[in-house]
């Protein structure tokens, strides 16, 4: 897959990467989680076939793979209807940004508005 964006979070080619690879050790964690660039390159292909919401998710999840998997389930269950205030999801949207986020931040950002406008907030 050179030259398509198909890396792995370790910096290996998505052709170097098996099952076998796995299972004798070779590979680690790290070789089998996908790269930002990866899901940025996704994104494009994405949005060059017409599918610009798949694009936007694409680039949700390249913002998302700096963060720790608790506080990305932390993060969904807050986006969950009922589960807090449009305050809470605006602050929660306010870290996003400064670190680094700011494609989830403005998704967070306008759940709050709709949230709040629906009565979706606790």
């Amino acid at each position: 897959m050179s030259g398509t964006g198909g890396r792995a979070w370790s910096g290996r080619e998505a052709s170097e990467l098996s099952v076998e690879g796995v299972v004798g050790g070779e590979l680690g964690p790290d070789d089998i989680r996908i790269s930002p660039e990866t899901l940025r390159h996704q994104a494009d292909v994405a949005r060059a076939h017409g599918n610009p919401q798949l694009a936007a998710n694409f680039e949700r999840a390249a913002e998302l793979t700096g963060f720790e998997e608790s506080e990305i389930l932390a993060l969904y269950e807050l986006l969950r209807p009922g589960r807090t205030s449009a305050e809470q999801l605006r602050a929660r949207a306010d870290e996003l940004e400064a670190r680094s986020a700011p494609i989830c931040a403005a998704f967070v950002r306008e759940a709050a508005t709709v949230y709040e406008r629906t009565g979706l907030t606790a």
